[in-house]
């Protein structure tokens, strides 16, 4: 087995017991059994449970973004570039639940890896969002006296709670398209140079 595909092997196995024991009562050990390597193979890749969730989010936020970006290259409107990153944002949670589950709960309860890690995948992520709007703002579409930087953030929130209400409450009433096309609207109806109705 190359030297790659263990460590994804060993990743993929960590989702798993992050999800269903938490990031904090998880040992190595369980990573190692689900991944079925010894406990010893794990520290040939990585130095601690920290490192592991780092390099997964790396990872997995790194073949996102390029899927997306590939994605949106194909398209022209601005509008439908940015109802495609809601709603693959939002498709997520359904196709890749653990990692969702992860992402959303476990990174934020470790302050350990908030304080150390700069988010730069995480940034390159949302920075796709900002350069839709640059796009829309160029083309007349969007009004220039939005911010995109603070626009970013705002629509990454909404998705963002989005995602923690479904990850919490798994009798949700919404639906990913009805959710996508609510949280565009809620933004694109305050963005459009000419209201639609």
């Amino acid at each position: 087995m190359r030297v790659s595909d263990k460590h994804n092997k060993i990743t993929q196995a960590a989702v798993k017991v992050f999800a269903r024991k938490g990031f904090f009562n998880a040992r190595i050990s369980d990573i190692a059994k689900e991944a079925k390597v010894a406990d010893g193979t794990i520290y040939l890749y990585f130095n601690n449970k920290y490192d592991i969730l780092i390099s997964l989010f790396e990872d997995e936020m790194g073949k996102i973004i390029l899927q997306v970006k590939n994605q949106i290259e194909t398209m022209s409107d601005p509008q439908e570039k940015l109802l495609f990153f809601v709603q693959n944002h939002l498709h997520l949670l359904d196709n890749k639940k653990d990692l969702a589950e992860v992402l959303q709960m476990e990174l934020r309860q470790s302050n350990e890896f908030m304080k150390e890690y700069r988010n730069t995948r995480f940034i390159e992520y949302i920075n796709i969002i900002s350069t839709i709007i640059h796009e829309g703002q160029e083309q007349g579409i969007f009004h220039k006296d939005i911010a995109p930087g603070i626009a970013k953030r705002a629509i990454f929130g909404a998705l963002d709670e989005m995602a923690r209400l479904w990850i919490l409450d798994k009798n949700h009433q919404y639906t990913i398209e009805e959710t996508a096309s609510q949280v565009c609207n809620l933004f694109l109806n305050g963005m459009l140079v000419t209201q639609t109705h």
